[in-house]
């Protein structure tokens, strides 16, 4: 019976795998998004049955949800040195005519994309990945491991094929489709929005919380193999090789990658792709070129620094000069106020560009602009387009220097800036239009409140009708006050008002999240619903209370503490208690009370659940969480990386210490 259920789980989890290859790598799915999401819950069902047979690279771990405090420093087996950088294209021929000169014959290059990311390399060992480790200095670099397995176009199991021990590397990306979705969610939390891809993609990348990374939908592609005895004689050989073991690779089809005999056909990628890249879904910054026969590159050798066989070219961010017109102010739900650029239209990186994000004050006050200025503006880097510079020689005595604001374009209430922060706030939140719709609007949203049928249009006509002031008037509406609005038939106003009753089922940490506290986005959420239970203990919370919830920092609990101080708020928060909606976690029944009486420190890593899992299965089975070890602790579950002042105290008091297995066997796991 247990080498059935094995099998049936290691089958599962090859039949996961080829399909996220499918969907992920190849862009080719051949099941639904259900179908997909039912094998998965099959399997985690079986892992959990039989935790004996799950294993570390099974396909559920890519949602994540592992702790990693400290990234470890690993030494990489092949040093990840660095490619010198050209900026002109006098520079490559020069380069090509050079190592012509160190080459007995003919010499082929292969000519690659340049992602703007972060450099990984990958071991794999037996076809399972075993570790990921960054760039570092070049011969070390941090564990990533847990991180990168949440990365879906990363195989956790290869393809029979593989060698059974080599090193991959390529590049993580940040889409920049998702990361104009991460930037929507941060502005309409009121925090401040991420630069570049680039650097967003390294920071997600050293995230603690591996589900966090597992959401934000990272993309990497692999390319440059590295082993011992792999029988290729070329770069593009190993490419080739790798897309058959599952791996994502540049596509040679879709001249992501390209074999050239000489500089023309390097020049002709390199002009292809500087026109193209704006069509690209990721960031590039230029081109990579290398010597492609494996036996060439090792005569040639490398420096210090870099391989003398390879060299980059480097993209000019594409620059364009236009007039300002006039500087406009957005005002957020949450009062921030962003300055933005009007400018005369002007074609840019293959679309036409008319505004342009100022960001703030001090961004506008290092510009020294003057309306009519004519300004220089790229998109390298960035989703919006920014203004860089300004040709002064062209302004004129007549120019009106630009002024930030210091009222409200709105509501006209004067604006104030908290020290340490870079954008100005609007404070009249009750009072301020865009503040009031936009909240609402962010109240009702598909990840908050998910009310269908009241778009902007709606929300915007319910305000100016005085139907609608808070998100706590849409519990009062009726179906008369609906059905009178311009363009609203009966059948639309009785959809609105199902889904308001509905959404009175929605629970706590998105009730939580739809308030629209600044800075309190999903998961902060969420991990406050947890640890507070109910609003009347979250709102009662001291800043040392908040504090001590995880990914709770100062700045959070600040913003915390004053959105329950203002009356108005709280008044608010009854009138919805008041209404049904749900403002407290709905407890789960005691799935046994195996551990009844019984008082758990939990400290360090785990492998096979998460240190919250463990502290929420404790509770679920009927036993105690305590933060400190004392005489009246019944076991510390230890893991890896434990604190050795908390193992010291334990084996002074002769306490019982068992593992993360230990554990899950008490419990019947």
């Amino acid at each position: 019976m247990s080498e059935a259920i094995k099998k049936k789980i290691l089958d599962l989890s090859s039949e996961i795998n080829e399909h996220n290859h499918k969907y992920y790598v190849l862009n080719n799915p051949s099941i639904t998004d259900f179908e997909f999401d039912q094998l998965l819950k099959d399997l985690e069902l079986l892992e959990k049955e039989h935790p004996e047979f799950a294993f570390d690279n099974s396909p559920t771990k890519r949602v994540g949800g592992d702790i990693t405090k400290k990234f470890n420093t690993v030494g990489h087996k092949y040093p990840m040195l660095s490619l010198s950088n050209s900026y002109s294209e006098d520079e490559i021929k020069d380069w090509e005519e050079r190592i012509n000169k160190l080459a007995d014959e003919k010499l082929s290059y292969v000519c690659e994309l340049k992602y703007d990311g972060v450099a990984i390399g990958i071991q794999y060992k037996g076809g399972q990945l075993f570790q990921a480790l960054t760039r570092g200095d070049g011969s070390q670099g941090e564990d990533v491991t847990t991180n990168v397995k949440t990365i879906k176009t990363i195989p956790l199991t290869l393809k029979e094929g593989a060698p059974k021990d080599f090193e991959i590397r390529g590049e993580i990306f940040f889409p920049l489709d998702r990361f104009e979705q991460l930037n929507n969610s941060r502005a309409e939390a009121g925090e401040e929005l991420y630069a570049n891809p680039r650097n967003t993609a390294s920071g997600t990348l050293k995230l603690q919380n591996s589900k966090i990374v597992a959401e934000r939908g990272l993309d990497c592609y692999l390319y440059g193999v590295y082993g011992e005895q792999l029988g290729f004689n070329s770069h593009s050989d190993a490419v080739t090789a790798a897309g058959k073991w599952g791996f994502k690779i540049p596509s040679f089809e879709k001249n992501m990658i390209r074999k050239a005999g000489n500089i023309d056909e390097i020049m002709s990628f390199i002009h292809y792709w500087d026109k193209e890249r704006s069509r690209l879904p990721f960031e590039i910054d230029g081109i990579v070129i290398k010597v492609d026969d494996y036996r060439q590159q090792d005569e040639m050798g490398v420096t210090a620094k870099s391989p003398r066989w390879a060299i980059a070219y480097k993209f000019k961010a594409e620059q364009v000069s236009t007039r300002l017109n006039e500087v406009t102010y957005q005002v957020g739900r949450t009062g921030a106020i962003t300055p933005v650029a009007n400018l005369a239209p002007v074609l840019l990186a293959g679309t036409t560009v008319k505004r342009a994000s100022l960001h703030n004050k001090d961004q506008i006050e290092k510009l020294d602009l003057f309306l009519g200025d004519e300004v220089y503006v790229e998109k390298g880097g960035e989703i919006i387009p920014k203004i860089v510079g300004v040709d002064v020689s062209k302004r004129t005595s007549d120019f009106q220097k630009v002024e930030f604001i210091e009222n409200c374009p709105e509501c006209s209430t004067p604006l104030i800036r908290k020290v340490g922060e870079a954008q100005h706030f609007c404070p009249n939140e009750n009072g301020c239009p865009p503040q009031i719709k936009g909240k609402i609007e962010h109240f009702i949203s598909r990840k908050a409140m998910n009310i269908d049928g009241l778009g902007p249009e709606t929300i915007d006509l319910l305000n100016k009708a005085g139907l609608v002031e808070n998100y706590s008037d849409l519990y009062h509406l009726n179906f008369n006050q609906i059905v009178e609005l311009d363009r609203m038939a009966d059948k639309s106003a009785n959809n609105c008002l199902k889904s308001i009753e509905a959404s009175l089922q929605i629970p706590f940490e998105r009730v939580l999240f739809a308030l629209g506290i600044r800075h309190v986005g999903e998961t902060v959420a969420k991990n406050l619903a947890k640890h507070f239970k109910t609003i009347d203990q979250l709102i009662s919370a001291s800043f040392d209370d908040l504090i001590n919830v995880n990914d709770i920092g100062d700045k959070i609990a600040i913003s915390i503490q004053a959105f329950f101080q203002e009356e108005k708020n709280i008044e608010i928060i009854n009138r919805l208690k008041a209404t049904g909606l749900q403002f407290e976690i709905i407890e789960k029944e005691n799935e046994s009370n195996k551990l009844e009486g019984l008082s758990f420190v939990v400290s360090g890593v785990f492998e096979k659940v998460s240190r919250n899992e463990l502290k929420s299965l404790i509770e679920t089975n009927g036993g105690k969480n305590s933060s400190s070890i004392s005489a009246k602790t019944s076991y510390l579950i230890a893991g890896d990386k434990m604190g050795p002042a908390k193992l010291e105290k334990a084996e002074k008091l002769g306490l019982e210490i068992i593992s993360e297995d230990d554990f899950l066997q008490m419990i019947g796991m």
